[in-house]
């Protein structure tokens, strides 16, 4: 497992700013339209923007919670794994997976490597996307959720965190139809 005893990085803006625990306050229905964003994306070296993927094809907004590239948050590291090992499964579908941290550029660039990601990783080290799409934070980072959207940027299901299911069920998010 890749996280350790090594606590350093972990004491910056961003977890003070995201200390207090928050509940996930988004009103976003299913229906509704989502902010759009533009991030870089630390997989493949680009700048992704939501809204090139309109009229395109499915996407699945994946917030996750990582606190630093050696400490990950113990409910959302199996299933970074897990959905890093169906990414293909996604693809098939023709639903592309955005993973999107709050991890900084140098911890994220880490991530990638020590996780031998294929799906894309998006930077929000500022936490304003998590913080416009309402999902909430504790202890240092924002909560994870899941918002699948459809082809054109409407939300089709969304997931929560939870202490009783804090992501969404692959097997829910492989099995959603378009």
């Amino acid at each position: 497992m890749l996280t350790s005893n090594d606590f350093r990085g972990l004491l910056n803006k961003r977890f003070f700013r995201n200390f207090l625990p928050l509940p996930a306050t988004n009103t976003l229905k299913l229906g509704a339209a989502t902010t759009d964003f533009e991030l870089p994306d630390l997989t493949n070296d680009s700048q992704v923007k939501l809204s090139n993927y309109q009229d395109k094809q499915p996407v699945l907004l994946y917030f996750t919670r990582i606190f630093t590239e050696k400490q990950y948050c113990p409910l959302c590291f199996p299933h970074i794994k897990a959905l890093n090992e169906n990414y293909e499964s996604f693809t098939q579908k023709g639903v592309e997976v955005l993973m999107i941290v709050s991890t900084d550029t140098q911890q994220s660039q880490q991530v990638v490597k020590d996780l031998k990601l294929k799906m894309p990783l998006l930077s929000d080290s500022s936490c304003k996307f998590f913080r416009a799409y309402g999902v909430g934070q504790a202890l240092g980072a924002p909560l994870p959720a899941q918002f699948l959207l459809d082809q054109q940027g409407k939300i089709r299901y969304k997931h929560l965190f939870s202490f009783l299911s804090p992501n969404a069920d692959l097997e829910t998010l492989l099995s959603i139809e378009f």
